[in-house]
């Protein structure tokens, strides 16, 4: 009787495995090209929802001494800095010093078998490792493209993440807090502990951890982008306060209010040089099929609401999420401008007045930090989205930088944010291999100031 038992626990491991294996390695695979899940008006097919996720994470397998990503046409790319602990966002300062957060996500809490799921894929993807919790100076005293000085600028952080300077204070997003540091230029070193702005709902597992910031051009308010705690609001909606939204804190009061929301995780933000409006970029939901649902790029207006959970892209119906609250849907703002369905887009800066000439000079730069739940992988680049007269998102994302991704699919890095340094260069920072990039025209002439 022992034996047996033995045995049928043995066949239900072995069918258990055999379906992890089924969906884990041979997954759900996409139907349509992924270009068709991009632009202003991306294909929305049917929703395949998964009982067990698609899991294909390119295994992280830095570029080494010499390996670079491969940039467009008439463009190069080179070592901007290196050896640095998972760079993720970036500053440039008045004097042309870029500042760069040294992080990763605070310590993973989820349990069971979402929270082995989670740190196997952290592991492999590369990003498994503890913050280093430090924001760093970058110098490049003779702008010939390469920083010759380092400084530990501000350490002891909580996963920083956002940053922005506003009439002498450096401002600094922690996944639970947003301070404010007295800033002098040239220096090279903040001392002392800042004063607190606002607290921000980290509740655990805060799946999505990073909190990106923008200062608002008169000065008066920083946007801050809050990812969810979750993908559909499965840990409960109580933990989703004030989360999948942009807050706004008035910076005068201290006042915080949201902005706008229904926004699964909104992560980098940019105005519009020469309008009133600023974009961000958001991740979309996970689990609905290799071809759904397209994260996107998306004017942020006040008081919109843009569906999640129960909803996307105005009014298509997640069939996971209970209750279905279909009268809200006639409430919802539609999202601008699809990048692609899994892309994970991070970085957004725009290239007006910057060096990068045409075709690459009036539009929203993008780094797609790569996907995880698609068959085949989609992202792993850096993409410029064209803007027309009327200042809207048109045509089709155009590949600025790739190659992150080699033959045998080993991801050699993967591009997170973007910035451009003071002489109108892109600057690309690479989280995986610890580098920032530089991609520059082989011809650029000096950068011309945006218009006002």
């Amino acid at each position: 009787m022992k034996h047996l038992r033995n045995l049928l626990i043995l066949f239900v491991v072995l069918v258990l495995a055999g379906i992890s294996y089924l969906y884990f390695i041979h997954g759900d695979e996409a139907q349509i090209p992924l270009e068709q899940t991009s632009g202003a008006e991306p294909s929305l097919t049917n929703v395949r929802p998964e009982l067990l996720p698609t899991i294909n994470v390119k295994a992280a397998e830095p570029w080494g001494e010499e390996g670079a990503p491969i940039a467009a046409d008439g463009f190069t790319v080179e070592r901007f800095a290196q050896g640095l602990d998972h760079p993720r966002s970036m500053l440039r300062l008045p004097n042309g010093d870029v500042l760069v957060a040294e992080t990763n996500s605070p310590p993973r809490t989820n349990k069971g078998i979402e929270g082995w799921v989670l740190r196997n894929l952290m592991q492999k993807a590369g990003a498994g490792t503890p913050s280093a919790n430090r924001i760093t100076l970058l110098r490049d005293t003779d702008q010939d493209g390469k920083v010759d000085e380092t400084f530990a600028f501000l350490e002891d952080l909580n996963s920083p993440f956002g940053m922005a300077l506003v009439d002498g204070y450096l401002y600094v997003a922690n996944t639970d807090t947003v301070f404010a540091y007295e800033y002098e230029e040239g220096m090279t070193k903040i001392e002392g502990k800042g004063r607190r702005v606002a607290n921000l709902n980290a509740k655990a597992p805060n799946n999505h951890w990073t909190r990106g910031l923008l200062a608002s051009d008169d000065g008066k308010y920083l946007y801050i982008s809050v990812g969810s705690n979750s993908n559909i609001g499965e840990n409960g909606m109580e933990s989703e306060v004030q989360r999948a939204a942009i807050l706004r804190v008035e910076l005068a009061t201290n006042d915080k209010e949201i902005f706008a929301d229904g926004m699964r995780n909104p992560v980098g933000m940019a105005y519009l040089p020469g309008t009133d409006k600023f974009y961000t970029v958001v991740n979309e939901r996970d689990m609905l099929g290799s071809d759904m649902v397209p994260d996107y790029l998306t004017e942020v207006r006040w008081a919109s609401h843009y569906g999640w959970p129960w909803h996307f892209w105005g009014g298509y119906v997640d069939p996971r999420v209970e209750p279905k609250n279909l009268d809200h849907r006639q409430y919802e703002r539609r999202p601008d401008y699809g990048l692609g369905a899994h892309t994970a887009p991070l970085g957004l800066a725009f290239s007006h007045g910057q060096n990068l000439g045409e075709p690459f000079h009036k539009g929203a730069i993008i780094a797609r930090h790569g996907s995880w739940n698609r068959i085949p992988y989609s992202g792993y680049d850096v993409v410029y989205v064209d803007f027309d007269e009327k200042g809207e998102p048109v045509g089709k994302p155009v590949t600025l930088l790739s190659g992150f991704v080699d033959d045998d699919e080993k991801a050699k890095g993967r591009p997170t944010m973007v910035e451009f340094d003071s002489t109108g260069a892109l600057l690309v920072s690479d989280d995986v291999a610890g580098i920032i990039w530089r991609v520059s025209r082989k011809d650029a002439a000096p950068a011309k100031p945006a218009e006002e």
